[in-house]
C-alpha cells in the first residue's frame, strides 16, 4: 500500500515534466501559422491578481446597446448565429426563434424563447470574464471593462449545457468537444487576448500550441 501511494505521488509529479519533454521532442510544442505567431506574441503570466476579487457584474454584461437598436448584445449574437431567424415581431431585434449550428459540440439546436427553453443556447464569452480579469482585466477602467464585457469578437451562441460545463476554464484545462472547431476556437481566444493585450499562463500557451499544432495554416478571426 504505501509503495502504490509513493509511485502515485511520483507519477503525479514527473507524469506532467515528462510530457513536456516529449512533446518538445516530438514537435508537438511547434506550430506555425498567423494564430501561432500572434500568441507567441502574448506575454506569458502566471501571476494571478490578489489586490482585487473577481467581480463579473464590473463588465456590465447585456448592460450595454451599442448599435443602438433596441435592443442588448444577446439578441444581437443570436441574431448574427441563427439561421430561419424569427423575431418576436415585425421591426423587432428580439429573437423569438432559430436554428443553431452549435460550434461547440456540432449539434443542430431549434431554439425558442420561453422560461423554460431560453437557456439551452447561452451567450459564451470565448475568453471568459474571470479568466480576462486574472490575465490583465482587473486593472481596467469601468468603460474598458463594460467594452469587453460586450464585444460581439468575444462573444459565441453556443449549447447550453457545454457552457456550463466550460465556466471559466482557459485552454489549458477545457476545449470544445467538436474537435473540428478547436483551431478556430484557440485562434479567437488569442485573437481576443491580443486585441485587448491580455496574457497567457504557460499551461494555456502550451494546450494553445498543441491544438494549433494540428492546423499549421490557422489564420485570426476577422471582426
Amino acid at each position: 500500500m504505501v509503495i502504490a501511494v509513493v509511485l502515485g505521488i511520483v507519477t503525479g509529479v514527473l507524469l506532467p515534466k515528462f510530457s513536456d519533454h516529449i512533446n518538445d521532442l516530438s514537435g508537438g510544442y511547434h506550430a506555425t501559422g498567423a494564430a501561432a505567431t500572434a500568441m507567441q506574441l502574448l506575454r506569458v503570466s502566471d501571476i494571478v491578481p490578489t489586490s482585487t476579487k473577481y467581480d463579473r457584474a464590473s463588465f456590465g454584461f447585456r448592460e450595454t446597446d451599442v448599435d443602438g437598436n433596441g435592443c442588448d448584445v444577446r439578441d444581437d449574437v443570436l441574431t448574427r448565429d441563427f439561421s430561419s431567424v424569427k423575431f418576436t415581431y415585425t421591426g423587432s431585434c428580439i429573437v423569438q426563434s432559430g436554428v443553431l449550428k452549435d460550434p461547440y459540440t456540432a449539434q443542430t439546436m431549434n431554439f425558442v424563447r420561453g422560461a423554460k427553453t431560453s437557456a439551452k443556447v447561452q451567450i459564451d464569452h470565448v475568453v471568459a470574464l474571470e479568466n480576462a480579469w486574472k490575465s490583465g482585466a482587473h486593472a481596467w477602467t469601468k468603460a474598458e471593462k463594460y467594452r469587453f464585457g460586450n464585444d460581439p469578437y468575444n462573444l459565441l451562441a453556443v449549447n447550453g449545457s457545454a457552457n456550463q460545463e466550460k465556466g471559466s476554464a482557459s485552454a489549458a484545462y477545457w476545449l470544445p468537444s467538436n474537435k473540428a472547431y478547436q483551431c478556430s476556437y484557440v485562434s479567437r481566444q488569442i485573437a481576443v487576448k491580443t486585441k485587448y493585450r491580455l496574457t497567457i499562463t504557460k499551461s494555456e500557451r502550451q494546450a494553445m500550441l498543441i491544438v494549433l499544432h494540428g492546423c499549421p495554416h490557422q489564420k485570426l478571426p476577422k471582426e
